[in-house]
């Protein structure tokens, strides 16, 4: 066999080009190293997802108060949840705790009341009388103020006395307990106000202005007794609420302190309110407490709901007391509901929804035909049924390597995580009109009952007409900014932990 004849330049030609291709493969691999962490997760398709450790989405037993936030010269409330750990009703009432069960179906006769507003006569107070029903927060309203309440200090009448409240923004009306009882005060941790020994205090009379105001804020027209204006205040659940609508001296804090503010002096109170002193106002009517502080507040808030209730958010008044996340707020216009029944509420427009990266085939139209609400009590957000089955799909798609859960109360998608120490969720993304969309955190989809059977946080109305509701847990460690005055909502991430 001959020997190919091979000359020293073809030789050196062949040689040149095998040295080039080592080259180019030697610095092929430096470039893969050298990726950027977003490309490997694009490449993997991770950035459509949340990387979640299983233990974060349960709540620690010890109080870790958040280090973000407000900035702590700023006059804030702090915000903790009822039943946690950071609560002084943990040690008091922790036996009362409810279970999961039934801040569920707390939480859907919250629903209900607020859809009752377009439908009074389906709505019934334990005496048989017709309601509107108002909300209440956390968890849900008088209708149940007491499912995943959030709670906030403030002080009332001359001296003050600390009186733990609920927040809420669907209810106008702040009122509290109030000694003494016609009928048996129901349990609360804090002592029970006593309006006979504050100086401060004075009962309104039933021919004023702002007794005529309370059916606007309540759904009731005002009662006389004695020539004292009386409100009735009742919820979804049969809570009810009824006595004296009065002034009184109210202290957020040393600097915050505000004198004549309208609110209600209980004497018949019956219903879930496990423990609190009563709830705090935040709706749009005039006498919510937004209302009567706008000369110094500049109908201005914000919030924080921690991710876990081991740990603490925070509720500030005021432009210049806005939280250090505010700096990132993206805002929408607050919209304008057309049913007259939802105007103290905070009407938002919803447009659309994306599950992994992928926008979902819902008609704009299924969203305008409902109409949305943001709502600090509610705690699962509602959709119309058009849209939660576009999204149970696409989630259940991402989710098909986990192994089911048995649904609860009202939620149908569930999944084990028992043996796993971190899973991936596919990522949702809300978009609201104006090109704000709001990307939520792995603990804005998730809500964990144990480890072993953690639900997709949405549900269905029982209509594509009711009225759908942004929830609280969709809201957990962002920054929720309400600029009443400039009809604006706005939201900033990393608000707290």
């Amino acid at each position: 066999m001959e020997t190919p004849n091979i000359s020293s330049s073809s030789f050196l030609w062949y040689f040149i080009r095998f040295l080039v291709l080592v080259c180019l493969i030697l610095c092929s691999l430096e470039t893969c190293f050298t990726l950027e962490e977003s490309d490997v997760k694009s490449h993997l398709g991770l950035e459509y997802s949340h990387t979640v450790q299983v233990k974060s989405l349960l709540p620690a037993t010890t109080c870790s108060p958040s280090t973000q936030g407000h900035d702590k010269k700023a006059s804030v409330l702090k915000v903790v949840h009822k039943h946690g750990p950071c609560s002084h009703f943990n040690q008091s009432h922790k036996e009362n705790a409810p279970t999961h069960t039934q801040i569920l179906g707390q939480d859907q006769a919250r629903v209900n009341s607020i859809h009752s507003r377009r439908n009074p006569k389906k709505a019934i107070d334990r005496r048989g009388q017709r309601q509107r029903d108002s909300t209440t927060v956390p968890a849900l309203s008088g209708s149940t103020v007491g499912a995943g309440d959030y709670i906030v200090t403030v002080g009332l009448g001359t001296p003050k006395k600390q009186l733990s409240l609920t927040f809420d923004t669907g209810s106008d009306l702040t009122w509290t307990q109030c000694r003494p009882c016609i009928r048996p005060c129901y349990k609360q941790v804090d002592p029970i106000f006593d309006p006979s020994v504050s100086s401060s205090y004075a009962n309104v009379s039933c021919n004023s202005v702002v007794c005529s105001q309370l059916k606007s804020g309540t759904g009731y027209a005002p009662a006389c007794a004695t020539s004292t204006c009386v409100y009735t205040t009742a919820y979804g659940d049969g809570s009810i609420s009824v006595g004296f609508f009065a002034k009184e001296t109210i202290t957020l804090t040393s600097t915050d302190v505000f004198d004549g503010f309208l609110f209600g002096c209980g004497k018949i109170n019956q219903g879930l309110f496990r423990g609190s002193a009563g709830l705090l106002g935040l709706g749009r009517d005039s006498i919510s407490f937004v209302e009567q502080t706008a000369a110094k507040y500049g109908r201005f808030f914000s919030y924080c709901l921690p991710s876990t209730s081991s740990s603490t958010g925070f509720l500030s008044f005021g432009r210049e007391k806005r939280g250090r996340a505010s700096k990132g707020v993206k805002f929408t216009r607050l919209a304008t509901l057309p049913q007259k029944e939802y105007s103290s509420l905070y009407g938002i427009n919803l447009v659309g929804i994306t599950v992994g990266g992928r926008k979902l085939p819902i008609s704009i139209s299924v969203f305008k035909t409902s109409g949305t609400i943001i709502d600090s009590g509610t705690v699962i957000t509602r959709l119309p049924p058009q849209a939660y089955s576009a999204l149970r799909a696409a989630f259940q798609q991402g989710m098909k390597s986990y192994p089911r859960a048995p649904a609860i109360s009202i939620l149908d998608t569930c999944y084990d995580f028992s043996s796993y120490e971190t899973v991936n969720i596919p990522k949702i993304a809300i978009s609201f009109k104006g090109g704000l969309t709001l990307d939520l955190d792995g603990t804005g989809i998730i809500y964990p009952v144990t480890a072993s059977q953690a639900c997709l946080a949405f549900a269905a109305n029982k209509n594509d007409s009711d009225i759908a509701v942004f929830g609280n847990v969709q809201q957990l460690k962002l920054e929720v900014v309400y600029d009443v005055d400039k009809g604006k909502l706005g939201f900033a991430s990393g608000g707290c932990l």
